[in-house]
C-alpha cells in the first residue's frame, strides 16, 4: 500500500468504494440511500430511546416491556432482522445489567441500530464477563461496590435490552424531551441517563 493510500479517511475510501461499484453497475446508488437512509433515521439508538421513554412515562407499558420486550416493543411499531427476540431488563440504583455477546456481536439492531465497535472487540467480549465493574469504570460508568452487576449474553435466541433508571429531576419531562436523554450506551448498560 503507497503512502497516500495509507493516509486516505475511511469517509473517502468508503466514496471511492461506492463511485468504482456504482460505475461497474455492481450498486444502484438509490438503493444504497435507501439503506444508509433506514439506518441514519428508521433503525438505531433513537428507536430505542422511544421505548424507553414510553416505559418511563407509562408503567402499564412497562410491565408489557418487561413481560415480552418483543411484543412490546413491536406495540412502538419495532421489529424485524435481529429483533425477534428481545428481552428487556431494568437498571435501578439496588442492581444494574450490562449486555455484551461474548460469541460474536448479537444486538438488537431496531431498537439499538447497528453494534458499535467496542461492543464487538473481542477485549470487551471477555473482560465484561470476567470484571465487569473494572471494564464499565473504564468505560466512565463508576457503580458503588454494594450494586450488584449482572452481565447478560446476547445470542441468536436472545437480544437483550436495558431498561436504563429514570434520572432524578426529569419529572416534568414529556415523552419527548425523555427519548432525547437516552444513549445507545445507556441502553446497553455500559453507561447512565444523565438528567438535562
Amino acid at each position: 500500500m503507497s503512502t497516500t493510500e495509507e493516509h486516505l479517511s475511511p469517509a473517502l475510501r468508503t466514496e471511492a468504494l461506492e463511485q468504482l461499484l456504482t460505475e461497474r453497475g455492481l450498486v444502484d446508488p438509490a438503493v444504497m440511500d435507501k439503506f444508509i437512509a433506514t439506518y441514519e433515521t428508521a433503525v438505531g439508538p433513537m428507536n430505542g430511546a422511544k421505548v424507553v421513554a414510553r416505559a418511563w412515562v407509562d408503567p402499564e407499558y412497562q410491565q408489557r416491556l418487561l413481560g415480552d420486550g418483543t411484543a412490546a416493543i413491536k406495540e412502538l411499531g419495532f421489529g424485524g432482522p435481529q429483533g425477534e427476540h428481545i428481552v428487556v431488563v431494568r437498571n435501578t440504583p439496588q442492581e444494574h445489567n450490562v449486555v455484551v455477546c461474548t460469541l460474536c456481536s448479537c444486538y438488537p439492531w431496531p431498537v439499538l441500530g447497528l453494534p458499535p465497535s467496542w461492543y464487538k472487540d473481542p477485549a470487551y467480549r471477555a473482560r465484561v464477563v470476567r470484571e465487569p465493574r473494572t471494564v464499565l469504570a473504564e468505560m466512565g460508568l463508576d457503580l458503588p461496590d454494594d450494586v450488584p452487576i449482572t452481565v447478560r449474553d446476547s445470542s441468536t435466541e436472545v437480544r437483550w435490552f436495558v431498561l436504563p433508571e429514570r434520572p432524578a429531576g426529569t419529572e416534568d419531562l414529556g415523552e419527548e424531551e425523555l427519548a432525547a436523554l437516552v444513549t445507545r450506551d445507556a441502553m446497553v448498560g455500559v453507561a447512565k441517563v444523565a438528567a438535562p
